[in-house]
């Protein structure tokens, strides 16, 4: 969502008519749309912070991704959508049809969240092993505020993405969120998932939609019924 000018003030405790006269100026970071101003909240803080105002944590926070519920891993997933026969016969082809089967906006740049995976995967392999990898893109400045989701790929072949068991891919889980909470809640749940025999022989069998949800959602009762 895109901030209004009375979001924005709230948001750096100015008045609107502050809001204005720094756009005015040229100074504060806004986007017109249909003859009003909109504002991204990650953009806002950084502008906040480069001129130390006053902005409370709880604002940062929930620029992370804070504040709100969030998704169980078989919730994150439905979310996110099931792919499959993904097209790419090498680590660059397989991410650019990812980006564009993500479900997200119309407008938003895919071409930028490329270079966001890309760079994620050059400073070392999103591959876990067992023909499985989690690439991630988890970036505040690209994403407006949105519950995290989990897309999960089948490959239409196996491709090299230097996992260290040298085992090439062909099933991504690939972890979008706009903040670091969202990341940090869902990937441990990943990784727990990914030890169980039901979760793995579905995945490596590339069973259908609600076959995979179900065992998703198998795990997670029983991550319920431990801690309870």
């Amino acid at each position: 969502m895109r901030l209004s000018v009375q979001d924005a003030a709230g948001l750096l405790g100015v008045s609107e008519k502050t809001i204005y006269r720094w756009i005015g100026r040229g100074t504060l970071p806004a986007y017109k749309v249909s003859d009003q101003y909109r504002f991204n909240r990650a953009e806002l803080l950084a502008w906040a912070i480069s001129r130390r105002l006053n902005v409370s944590e709880e604002a940062f926070v929930e620029s992370l991704g804070g504040g709100g519920p969030l998704p169980g891993l078989s919730e994150a997933v439905r979310a996110g959508g099931i792919v499959y026969r993904l097209e790419g016969s090498d680590k660059h082809q397989v991410l650019r049809h990812l980006v564009e089967s993500l479900r997200l906006p119309v407008e938003m740049d895919r071409d930028y969240l490329l270079r966001l995976f890309l760079a994620r995967e050059s400073l070392g392999s999103t591959a876990v092993g067992e023909g499985l990898a989690i690439p991630q893109l988890v970036h505040p400045n690209a994403l407006e505020p949105a519950p995290p989701v989990i897309t999960l790929a089948f490959l239409e072949r196996p491709v090299d993405f230097e996992a260290l068991d040298g085992r090439p891919v062909d099933c991504l889980l690939a972890l979008v969120s706009p903040g670091l909470r969202g990341s940090c809640h869902l990937l441990p749940r990943i990784h727990c998932a990914l030890r169980d025999p039901g979760v793995r022989r579905v995945l490596a069998g590339q069973g259908g939609r609600e076959e995979t949800l179900g065992e998703l959602l198998r795990v997670e009762s029983g991550w319920v019924e431990e801690a309870s």
